[in-house]
C-alpha cells in the first residue's frame, strides 16, 4: 500500500508535497479523532504483507463502501516521478476484504507516527476511520484512502499500458509486478478471493512475467 518513505523530503527534494495538504497536520487531526480503546489499522496492500508496526492481534476484516483498486501512481517505491509505477488504494465503492492490526492504546501513538512517516509523507492519502467488520464485530479502524480526485489516481488504464508498468516499472522497494504478487500472494494465504487482483495476476501470467 505504502508509496513514500520517512526521509523522503531529504531524499528526494525534487518531490515536493501537494498543494494545501500538510501531513502533521492531517496527522494531528487523526490522533484527535482516534476513538477510544486500541488503535485498529486497516490493511488492504502492503499492511497484508509487511505491516512494520508492532501489534498485538490481527484479524480478518471487511470494509463496506470501499474497494482495492490498483490504481494510484507510485513514484518512489515502485517507480520513479518520471516512470511512475502502481500500488492499491482504497477507492469508493463496493467492499475490500483485508486484514485490521490491533495497537495497544499506550503505544498508539508511537506506532502510528511511525506508519505515518511511511504511509504520509506528501500527504497522497486521504486518511479516515472506517467501519471494519471482523469475527468479533465491528472495529473503528483507520484506512488510507484515495480520492477520485487526487492527482495520484491513475484512472483507467488498458491492458497495454498495465503490462508496460508490469515489465518495467521499479522504485527502491522493487518493481510494480513484485509489489502485485506479493499483495495476491498474501490475500490468497489469508483466504481471501479478490477477483481484480487476480486478473492482474492471470495478465502478467499470459504475458510471460
Amino acid at each position: 500500500m505504502s508509496e513514500c518513505d520517512a526521509s523522503m523530503a531529504g531524499e528526494h527534494p525534487g518531490l515536493p508535497q501537494f498543494p494545501g495538504r500538510d501531513p502533521q497536520a492531517m496527522l494531528e487531526a487523526i490522533l484527535a479523532s482516534m476513538p477510544a480503546g486500541d488503535l485498529w489499522v486497516f490493511g488492504y496492500g502492503s499492511l497484508l504483507w509487511n505491516p512494520e508496526i508492532a501489534h498485538s492481534e490481527v484479524l480478518p476484516a471487511r470494509v463496506w463502501g470501499h474497494k482495492r483498486c490498483l490504481c494510484m501512481w507510485s513514484r518512489i517505491n515502485r517507480g520513479t516521478e518520471h516512470e511512475p509505477g502502481l500500488v492499491f488504494a482504497l477507492m469508493g465503492g463496493g467492499s475490500c476484504q483485508g486484514i485490521v492490526l490491533r495497537v495497544p492504546r499506550p503505544q498508539a501513538e508511537h506506532e502510528l507516527r511511525l506508519l505515518w512517516k511511511r504511509e504520509m509523507p506528501r500527504a497522497v492519502y486521504e486518511p479516515r476511520w472506517l467501519r471494519c467488520h471482523t469475527p468479533h464485530g465491528v472495529v473503528q479502524a483507520l484506512a488510507f484512502t484515495l480520492p477520485r480526485t487526487s492527482p495520484s489516481y491513475t484512472g483507467s488504464l488498458d491492458e497495454a499500458h498495465l503490462l508496460h508498468i508490469l515489465r518495467h516499472r521499479r522504485g527502491r522497494f522493487g518493481t510494480t509486478l513484485e509489489y502485485v504478487m506479493r499483495t495476491a500472494h498474501a490475500l490468497r494465504q489469508a483466504g481471501i478471493r479478490d477477483r481484480a487482483v487476480e486478473r492482474v495476476v492471470a495478465l502478467a501470467k499470459r504475458h510471460g512475467l
